[in-house]
């Protein structure tokens, strides 16, 4: 058992407690409250009146496909060979030993989604895990989170120039629609088994069934207002789900998310604008999303921001107007939502799993630091360790 006393903990669900105490036991938060019982505890950590929040969640990463400091052989982001690779599955690409997960440790991320590059229109699966360990396996919190999809410059610009399709935002979504039909006409095939001469297997089709039953959504890369407009057209006709992430133009059609009311991954916010659809980005998005309760939580796109970032990502957005709790909770319980994850991280409850952050004060001050991350009830980083 490891106990923390004398903490102001934001539970982000329960509001936050002043001069609280924290229970941890078998990996999970038993108890949390300022009359909570550390007397069974083997270790109690003394806050002095510190901050306690949970651990923070970047919900859309390469970290370990793009891998920090190596280049080209550690690059295995997008399977450039063809718009259509959603038999891919990123668990077999991951580099638990990329360095950048000991960097997410010390920031205070204990949780990431990990997705395919945007290079394709479907580039596979996505999955969720700790940041801890050496095998992907023994990491995995959920596999699959959804099936990554993406529309706009990326996939066109990639084969357009190789003089294949889609070189068009048309062409983009008719291959998009495209495979979505072929799964739904396979999956129709499987329920209606009339001749089963010749009959083969269709790996593509199969990686879509999920997607086409409703068991796990499209994660669409997506930036300007008319192709977030494309992928809920299409997702509509097809009755599949989906969430989005970038939105960089979701302020221009907020009356569209806050009816459709999806979850929307907003950023790389801090990157500067790299192309076309996105030279215009900043914090206007989640500011109006806020304000329209449209449920949103803040990216990275590691390594494109680095994911030490993501917290400086939600204190610049105190500065456009979000709330200290709102930009919090962006990066916490709002990013376990957009993952699937919510019962098991997210917030300081009872039952859910040990996965907390020790800060030095404010979370959203520039001078605080993370004096501890926990994941799991283990303690992964010790600021003190690292001093100069």
């Amino acid at each position: 058992m490891l106990g923390i006393r004398d903490v102001k903990i934001m539970t982000m669900t329960g509001g936050t407690i002043e001069k609280g105490n924290v229970l941890l036991e078998d990996g999970k938060i038993r108890a949390c409250g300022r009359d909570a019982d550390l007397s069974p505890c083997i270790k109690v950590i003394d806050g002095k009146g510190r901050v306690v929040t949970p651990g923070l969640i970047d919900a859309h990463t390469h970290v370990g496909l793009s891998e920090s400091g190596v280049g080209r052989e550690g690059t295995d982001t997008n399977e450039g060979t063809n718009p259509l690779t959603p038999s891919l599955s990123v668990r077999d690409g991951i580099n638990m030993q990329d360095q950048a997960f000991e960097i997410f440790r010390r920031s205070g991320i204990t949780t990431v989604g990990i997705l395919p590059g945007s290079g394709n229109i479907l580039g596979g699966t996505g999955l969720a895990l700790k940041c801890k360990g050496a095998i992907v396996d023994e990491a995995v919190l959920k596999d699959p989170i959804g099936m990554r999809a993406a529309l706009g410059e990326n996939p066109k610009g990639n084969y357009g120039g190789q003089r294949k399709s889609p070189a068009t935002r048309m062409g983009n979504a008719a291959l998009l629609r495209g495979a979505l039909q072929k799964a739904t006409d396979y999956l129709d095939k499987l329920n209606h088994p009339r001749d089963e001469k010749g009959k083969t297997r269709d790996k593509d089709s199969e990686a879509l069934l999920p997607v086409i039953k409703g068991e796990i959504p499209l994660i669409v890369h997506v930036h300007r207002h008319d192709d977030i407009v494309t992928v809920i057209r299409i997702c509509k006709e097809f009755g599949v789900k989906c969430i989005l992430d970038h939105v960089t133009d979701g302020h221009l059609v907020k009356d569209l998310m806050k009816r459709e009311n999806i979850h929307c991954g907003v950023g790389p916010s801090m990157h500067y604008g790299s192309k076309v659809e996105n030279k215009d980005r900043d914090f206007r998005t989640p500011v109006v999303f806020h304000r329209e309760d449209i449920p949103f939580c803040f990216i990275t796109d590691h390594p494109v921001v680095g994911g030490r970032n993501l917290i400086l990502t939600a204190s610049i957005a105190t500065q456009w107007g979000l709330p200290d709790d709102s930009a919090l909770k962006a990066i916490t319980l709002a990013s376990a939502q957009h993952l699937g994850v919510d019962e098991c991280v997210g917030s300081i409850e009872p039952g859910k799993d040990a996965d907390l952050v020790l800060w030095s004060g404010n979370p959203m001050e520039y001078t605080t630091f993370v004096d501890m991350t926990i994941i799991d009830g283990e303690i992964v980083y010790e600021r003190g360790m690292y001093q100069c």
